[in-house]
């Protein structure tokens, strides 16, 4: 039998599984935007990380003020014994003030960027905080504990995940059957917040992304003066195949 005859089947079924794994990918491409990827995850343009350069916007002494942190901290669901992870954790601005409103518990500070997490372990270490766990994260997992997580929130970084889908299924496991996931997001329907489009996200957009990945709204937040503040709960229903894309 000739070679040729051998190829003409074999290259047929790499085209055939090619498109087959296009099919299945939950992601468009496109042009990307200023800010943006080129890369859309239902109908949303998925934003450009922040690199940790922009520490000293993350800690900048004006933040209390224009994002109500003060408010913010007091309405989030914690018991003095909650496990929490604050995904995306950036400088820790949250992280070690959470850490010390649960003086029982655990906050775990999840990040993929290796100099946001050399600062984290060092200010754990200088502030004393022996409940702050700092693991490093991927594009796709959070590598948390199955199961362990009474809450997990997320300041300003949804919109940057890079396969949300994916990351998504990989919290809500860790999430325990009665753990919830907060995010606060920029608010896009109002165009006095000063913040480049692609790093602004709609209730509506919010909600359809995450019941999507199996998460049901459970409190709407309308009272930070720029951010939306999403409270999630996991339904578990959500469609997972093994040959699709992260």
């Amino acid at each position: 039998m000739k070679i040729s005859n051998l190829l003409i089947p074999f290259c047929f079924l790499i085209v055939v599984h090619t498109t087959s794994a296009q099919e299945q990918s939950p992601y468009t491409f496109k042009k990307p935007s200023a800010n943006g990827t080129g890369k859309v995850y239902m109908g949303r343009e998925i934003a450009q990380v922040m690199s940790f350069d922009g520490v000293e916007w993350l800690e900048r002494n004006s933040r209390m003020r224009e994002e109500n942190i003060t408010l913010a901290l007091a309405s989030l669901p914690l018991k003095s014994n909650s496990v929490v992870a604050d995904v995306g954790a950036g400088s820790g601005f949250y992280t070690f003030r959470v850490a010390r409103r649960i003086s029982e518990g655990k906050v775990y500070a999840v990040e993929i960027q290796d100099h946001a997490i050399a600062y984290l372990k060092k200010k754990a270490v200088d502030d004393r905080l022996d409940n702050v766990k700092v693991i490093k994260g991927t594009e796709i997992t959070p590598n948390l504990p199955a199961n362990s997580i009474d809450l997990a929130f997320m300041v300003d970084v949804y919109h940057e995940l890079q396969h949300p889908k994916a990351y998504l299924e990989a919290l809500s496991r860790a999430l325990k059957p009665n753990g919830q996931l907060l995010l606060l997001e920029y608010k896009e329907e109002d165009p006095t917040v000063g913040i480049k489009p692609e790093h602004k996200m709609s209730v509506r957009q919010v909600k359809k992304e995450l019941e999507a990945s199996g998460f049901k709204l459970v409190r709407n937040g309308t009272f930070l003066p720029l951010q939306h503040f999403l409270l999630f709960e996991k339904t578990g229903n959500y469609t997972q195949s093994p040959l699709s894309n992260p």
